[in-house]
């Protein structure tokens, strides 16, 4: 029987509820072996993000060297990568080592408003990384930096994921979290010819934190098991609406999603 593995590059969340935590969770929950790379640390909480150290390229070369060397992932993802050289450092190694599935979670900004990503890191993401992306995942202030778009309507999301595509992602898919339906999350994938919409109710709540994070986790674990892309996407909306209906209700800000939701509840979309 296959193991199947996965990689996660990204910023670690001392509170648990987004970054690595909320990527090796994800992983667990879906069968799939989790791996990291960590690219930062952050000191935060439900209340906020109190401070960001971030390792040296160096630090985040040897671990992807260590994973690549033993341990090749099926797929893997980026999150908080936070500036320009560790960026490159993690295009060199996508292209050295080969890596497929590389599903880009363009991560910039906290719940609370701090910026996970430096101004001048945009373009080096852009340039460098978009291109190797076999999906990237941005929710729609993302996608606005991204495409340097207003997107307001349903129309300027597919003309955001266009834009995305033609930059170099193979697919794309938007969440709509921040979109203007007030009765429903839809998420939009684009495969570079057709659109695929996923909708779920939207609730009311301040439970959010790491959504991102763990729905293009759900992703990667998919595609590492093999799976369509429309399916992933599908177990992945699943995947996360389970974790923000049933709340955990733990701390006094935004609080984390449930990541054992789905397999204890089951929901489907």
């Amino acid at each position: 029987m296959t193991t199947f593995k996965a990689l996660t590059i990204a910023g670690s969340d001392s509170g648990g509820g987004a970054g690595i935590q909320a990527d090796l969770k994800t992983f667990q929950e879906l069968g799939v072996y989790g791996m990291s790379a960590l690219t930062a640390i952050t000191a935060q909480n439900t209340l906020g993000v109190q401070g960001v150290y971030p390792l040296s390229v160096e630090a985040v070369k040897e671990q992807m060297k260590s994973i690549a060397d033993d341990l090749s992932p099926h797929a893997l993802k980026t999150g908080m990568l936070f500036n320009a050289e560790i960026i490159s450092a993690v295009a060199d190694a996508v292209r050295i080592y080969s890596w497929e599935k590389l599903i880009v979670d363009p991560v910039m900004i906290a719940k609370g408003g701090v910026s996970l990503l430096q101004q001048e890191s945009v373009q080096a993401l852009i340039e460098k990384l978009i291109p190797l992306s076999y999906v990237i995942t941005p929710n729609i202030p993302e996608a606005e930096v991204l495409t340097g778009m207003k997107i307001v309507t349903d129309e300027g999301v597919r003309k955001a994921a266009m834009s995305l595509h033609n930059m170099g992602a193979k697919h794309v898919v938007i969440k709509g979290g921040h979109a203007a339906h007030p009765d429903e999350a839809v998420d939009v994938l684009f495969d570079g010819t057709d659109f695929f919409e996923f909708s779920s109710p939207r609730f009311q709540t301040e439970n959010t934190h790491g959504t991102g994070c763990t729905f293009a986790a759900a992703i990667t674990s998919e595609l590492a098991k093999g799976q369509s892309l429309y399916d992933s996407v599908k177990t992945a909306k699943a995947f996360i609406t389970a974790a923000i209906k049933n709340e955990l209700g733990i701390g006094s800000g935004h609080g984390p999603t449930n990541h054992w939701a789905y397999k204890r509840t089951g929901v489907s979309v």
